[in-house]
């Protein structure tokens, strides 16, 4: 079964997203461990990283992420935003592994204008100096697929395998796929035979085994528009078909999908978009021939 789960405000604290994910039984979370729109902060205080670690316990600790913040960019052609953005990245990866975290989801960044091929090189050459930095502890980097705007990297998987071949395949690297990003960067995940077509090119490219998480979300905008705008599963451009073979399919079932559509305070956005994708999910009936029908 997959492991749906949702990005889940830290407000008030880091042990309070794991409060709020069990009121409303999730089995997989994404945190923000820090300020997303800031470089750096102050480390977490030691009773906060006891209270989530405490909480930390009722999940598995690969169904548990952060996301890095937005202002990192290691394809940055100024030298000032390069350094802060592996520096930042080395301070979000110690916040995740003090909080006992798996991975941390990381947008690879944009050239700027320089190129792709200058962008991938200089993202490789980021994250094997902070991989090195971080050599000790035990999480992980998320490469995540974008939707293309501007001149972001990771919008072709083509990119995703030009990053991991430069890494040599660490073990400490992996992808997360989002729905939205890759329908917006021109996959089209609609059909059965684009599904399979998508997922035939992801693994040949870059290895099904190295796919850690996906994060799942619609899209307001069209096939191969290359903007990023998330909307509710069903609500948006993709609509429910491409769900439904991504819930059921079996390469996939037992890794942490993660919500990152709109919603309020009460969260009671995520759990319309659950119940949505736990209905398309289909389980073997006890009758004959192990026919599909829906749970």
């Amino acid at each position: 079964m997959p492991r749906l789960g949702a990005h889940v405000s830290t407000a008030g604290g880091v042990s309070l997203a794991l409060e709020r994910a069990g009121r409303i039984h999730l089995q997989s979370v994404q945190i923000f461990a820090k300020n997303n729109k800031c470089w750096i902060e102050k480390p977490i205080d030691p009773d906060e990283v006891r209270r989530f670690r405490a909480l930390a316990a009722a999940f598995d600790r690969r169904d548990m992420v952060s996301h890095a913040g937005y202002l990192i960019n290691l394809a940055a052609s100024d030298e000032d935003i390069y350094k802060r953005s592996t520096a930042s990245l080395r301070d979000e990866l110690a916040r995740a592994d003090s909080l006992g975290l798996a991975w941390v989801v990381l947008h690879p960044g944009s050239h700027g204008g320089r190129g792709e091929e200058w962008g991938l090189d200089r993202v490789v050459a980021a994250l094997r100096r902070v991989l090195h930095e971080t050599r000790g502890m035990r999480v992980g980097i998320l490469v995540e697929t974008t939707a293309g705007q501007g001149n972001s990297l990771g919008w072709k998987f083509e990119h995703l395998k030009r990053i991991l071949a430069g890494l040599k395949y660490s073990r400490r690297v992996g992808v997360c796929v989002d729905t939205c990003h890759i329908f917006a960067a021109g996959y089209d995940i609609r059909t059965r035979e684009g599904y399979e077509s998508t997922m035939t090119a992801l693994h040949r490219l870059v290895g099904l085994p190295t796919i850690r998480a996906f994060h799942l979300n619609d899209s307001v905008k069209g096939l191969g528009s290359r903007v990023d705008r998330h909307e509710h599963i069903g609500k948006g451009q993709i609509g429910l078909s491409a769900f439904r073979f991504l819930m059921n399919d079996p390469r996939f079932s037992d890794l942490p999908m993660i919500l990152e559509t709109p919603k309020g305070p009460d969260m009671k956005e995520d759990i319309i978009n659950l119940n949505q994708l736990r209905k398309l999910i289909h389980r073997k009936s006890p009758g004959r021939h192990g026919r599909l029908t829906p749970v």
